[in-house]
């Protein structure tokens, strides 16, 4: 038996069964830990060539209402190795847009699918609201009816947080570093010239990595703040042993940091502008407010994560993640990015592993046991 499913405890891997992934927030410390150990455990596995169809003739359906490539793909790649059929639509082909309420889409779809997977991000206030409606309708219709299926519903992006890629950049640090304590980790703005991104990635980066004792530092240009319920929990999460500051200057935020995260987003008074307009379904002051966004973003093209920046953090060589795609140029250089193409292609794949651990701990009883299992069979 290898030493990862070894150390899998299976006591604490049965307080996953039936669990939702909303937020991080949402999870204790030590099964967010249970987590990522089956995460380990599964691609440790997968990588061996074990296979391991948990959850066989099952349907894993999921509905985008934002753009994405690696979300996508570590859905479908996770649900198929698990034995399930994965599904993916774009939420415009839902009744959403004709007025059908998320409790109402939860219902229909938890009538036929064993597991859902959701990205709603890009306005402020609805994103994980409507996840959380979703499930509603779903374990309603689950308790109306006497169906004892598990459904689990996985955040694959809100408004709020961007649970499975900061799972993902945390097994990732974890893979670089024995320890997360004490490591000075930089989440800051960088420049785009392509779209007002979401501030659900570096939300859900400050909210997670304090927890783990890390020194976390928040850089952005004046304007550009995240939710107060953010900080205000980035800011409580720190207590528990490491820090949170949050600066104005990305030469300061980059110099001696162990890990950069340098990543895009939208300015917030403008994502709470997006609101009402996208309420009133006003589909030109959208295309207005975007452009703005884009002006607003193109005052601070100086900054970017380049090879003087890269310079001055610990060692001259610090870890660089992204969540990808990175606007290379501008986000990021041409240079920085080549040296580190691999490591965030590492990153991204350890996405897949996670929605594999969330959907096997909410649906798999004794997981811990059927993973020693299949390890045993090979050996025989």
């Amino acid at each position: 038996m290898s030493e990862v499913t070894r150390i899998l405890d299976g006591h604490a891997l049965d307080k996953l069964l039936g669990r939702s992934l909303l937020t991080t927030q949402d999870w204790s410390t030590d099964d967010l830990a249970s987590l990522r150990a089956v995460a380990r455990s599964l691609a440790d596995l997968d990588r061996r060539g074990i296979r391991t169809p948990l959850c066989p003739d099952e349907l894993a359906w999921a509905v985008f209402f934002d753009q994405s490539t690696r979300t996508k793909s570590a859905w479908a790649g996770a649900a198929a190795r698990l034995g399930m059929q994965p599904v993916i639509v774009d939420g415009s082909s839902t009744q959403v847009s004709h007025g059908e309420t998320a409790v109402e889409t939860g219902a229909m779809l938890g009538m036929n699918a064993h597991a859902m997977g959701i990205r709603h991000d890009l306005i402020l206030g609805e994103g994980n609201t409507f996840i959380r409606d979703v499930k509603q309708g779903i374990d309603d219709y689950l308790a109306a009816t006497d169906d004892t299926r598990s459904v689990p519903i996985v955040n694959l992006q809100c408004d709020v947080d961007h649970p499975t890629q900061t799972m993902a950049d945390q097994l990732w640090l974890e893979d670089n570093f024995d320890d997360l304590a004490g490591r000075r980790i930089t989440v800051s703005w960088a420049y785009s010239p392509s779209y007002a991104k979401p501030l659900s990635v570096p939300q859900g980066l400050i909210t997670l990595l304090t927890r783990v004792g890390a020194d976390v530092t928040l850089a952005h240009p004046p304007g550009f703040q995240l939710t107060d319920a953010t900080m205000a929990a980035a800011a409580g999460n720190a207590t528990s042993g490491g820090s949170f500051r949050v600066i104005d200057d990305m030469d300061e935020a980059f110099a001696g940091a162990d890990i950069v995260y340098p990543k895009s987003w939208g300015a917030h008074d403008l994502m709470v502008e997006r609101v009402a307009a996208n309420a009133a379904g006003d589909s030109d002051e959208l295309r207005a407010i975007e452009l703005r966004a884009l002006e607003r973003n193109a005052e601070h093209t100086d900054w970017i994560c380049d090879e003087r920046r890269m310079a001055t953090t610990a060692g001259g060589d610090a870890l660089y993640m992204h969540c990808l795609p990175a606007d290379i140029g501008a986000e990021v250089s041409p240079a920085v990015m080549e040296r580190h193409r691999v490591n965030v292609a590492r990153e991204a794949n350890w996405k897949m592993y996670v929605v594999m651990a969330l959907l096997a701990g909410a649906k798999v009883p004794d997981l811990a046991g059927v993973l020693t299992s299949l390890e045993q069979e090979t050996l025989r």
